[in-house]
C-alpha cells in the first residue's frame, strides 16, 4: 500500500471513528443548512455561528459513510476561525480537488481526501458535508441534495426536504 493511500485511509478512520466537532448543538448558531444524498442516505445538519463576518463555531449532525462522516469532521476543523469569504474559497478548493475538474488552492491536510478518487462512487459522499456548509453560508433553508455520482457531482437545493 502506498503512504498516501495509507495516509486518506488513517485519516478517513480517525474522522469517522472520533469525528471533531460532532453531535453539539450550536444554541446560538445564526446559521444553518441540511444536506442528504438519497443514493447512500446520508444526511447532515451543519450548524455556524458567525459574527462580523467569521465563523466562530461550527458543528455538524447526522449520519453517513465514513467518508462523509470524516470530510464533515475535517470541515468543521479547517473553517472554525474563518472567515466567510476563507470558507468559500476553500470550499471552491476543495470541489476542485474532490472533483477533479480544475486545480485546487491550498487546502493543506485537506488534501489527504483526493484519496477520494480511488472510489469514484464515493465522490458525492465526500461533497455532501462541503455543499451544506455552502448552503449555511448563503442561509439557504432548503435541503442540498447529492445526486450524481463521479465528477459530474451535482448537488442543488430542494423543497422537498
Amino acid at each position: 500500500m502506498n503512504h498516501n493511500r495509507e495516509l486518506y485511509e488513517e485519516t478517513i478512520l480517525d474522522h469517522n471513528r472520533n469525528p471533531r466537532n460532532f453531535a453539539r448543538v450550536l444554541a446560538d448558531a445564526n446559521r444553518h443548512a441540511h444536506g442528504f444524498n438519497p443514493v447512500c442516505n446520508d444526511q447532515f445538519n451543519v450548524q455556524l455561528r458567525v459574527t462580523n463576518g467569521v465563523i466562530e463555531d461550527v458543528s455538524f449532525e447526522g449520519a453517513g459513510c465514513a467518508i462523509s462522516t470524516a470530510s464533515a469532521s475535517l470541515m468543521t476543523e479547517a473553517v472554525k476561525g474563518k472567515t466567510e469569504q476563507q470558507a468559500r474559497e476553500l470550499f471552491q478548493s476543495m470541489h476542485n480537488l474532490l472533483t477533479d475538474t480544475a486545480p485546487a488552492g491550498d487546502v493543506g491536510k485537506l488534501a489527504v481526501l483526493a484519496g477520494v478518487h480511488e472510489y469514484p462512487m464515493r465522490i458525492k459522499c465526500a461533497t455532501l458535508p462541503w455543499h451544506t456548509l455552502r448552503a449555511a453560508l448563503d442561509q439557504d433553508s432548503d435541503t442540498i441534495v447529492c445526486t450524481e455520482p463521479l465528477a459530474n457531482t451535482v448537488c442543488a437545493t430542494s423543497d422537498a426536504g
